[in-house]
């Protein structure tokens, strides 16, 4: 049975022409990702994008070891600090969340966007989710905007992925102090990426195609302000106002 699409939360343009899917983390809610949404949306340069912002089902966290603590979450996670790309992870809570995001994508092409003016986005869980739809999804997206994430399932998504998918613009920021999105994880990710699915730094392909890579020193876990600026920039190349 397809899984429902997620209830949401959307920031809308009159007459956009682009959409940015962001993807909360666990315990967190669209709600709470609407700030970051509406500082992007104030700004004039992006006047002419949506904002999507999708909500997680309430759901049991194994690593925390009481099922009766449960909370917003898009799969379920058996360790915090594991993190082995053979490792058991709940393939699927994570391929019903692919397929809800999915359906937002689908909704937004039958509005009229074309899927090269579309970017999945999302806050570590969230980010996990997006890069698990847009580098299996047969829409080329315009970009996937990671933040503090990491890759699950990475030897089923380097098999399920499309030709596209090394041409991706993907921006990376990480915050090295993160004690639950370690530094390591998102440097297995990237490595894993660049090494075993052919996506390049950025900075080599003279465009925005590639991983765009920010570390940022002495903040835990959360979105700095130097972080959105930055995602900010690469935004507003992925999705200018007129293509």
């Amino acid at each position: 049975m397809a899984p429902n699409t997620p209830t949401y939360f959307k920031i809308d343009s009159t007459r956009h022409s682009a959409t940015v899917i962001l993807i909360h983390g666990v315990g967190d809610s669209a709600r709470g990702m609407y700030a970051t949404a509406n500082l992007f949306h104030q700004d004039p340069a992006f006047k002419h994008v949506k904002w999507i912002l999708p909500q997680a089902p309430i759901r049991p966290i194994t690593a925390h070891g009481n099922r009766n603590l449960r909370m917003p979450a898009w799969f379920d996670i058996f360790d915090f600090y594991n993190f082995q790309f053979q490792g058991t992870e709940d393939e699927a809570g994570m391929f019903e969340s692919m397929a809800s995001i999915e359906q937002l994508i689908n909704q937004e092409i039958a509005l009229g966007i074309d899927p090269s003016r579309i970017v999945l986005a999302g806050f570590m869980q969230g980010g996990a989710l997006a890069l698990l739809t847009g580098l299996t999804t047969q829409k080329k997206l315009a970009g996937l905007g990671i933040l503090s994430g990491r890759l699950p399932m990475s030897r089923k998504i380097k098999e399920m992925a499309p030709p596209h998918a090394s041409s991706l613009p993907i921006f990376w920021g990480y915050n090295v102090a993160d004690p639950l999105s370690k530094f390591a994880f998102n440097r297995a990710s990237v490595r894993f990426l660049t090494e075993e699915m052919g996506i390049p730094i950025a900075s080599a392909t003279g465009d925005a195609r590639g991983i765009e890579f920010h570390s940022y020193e002495g903040l835990g876990t959360g979105i700095g302000q130097e972080e959105l600026g930055d995602l900010g920039l690469w935004l507003k190349k992925v999705l200018p106002t007129h293509r």
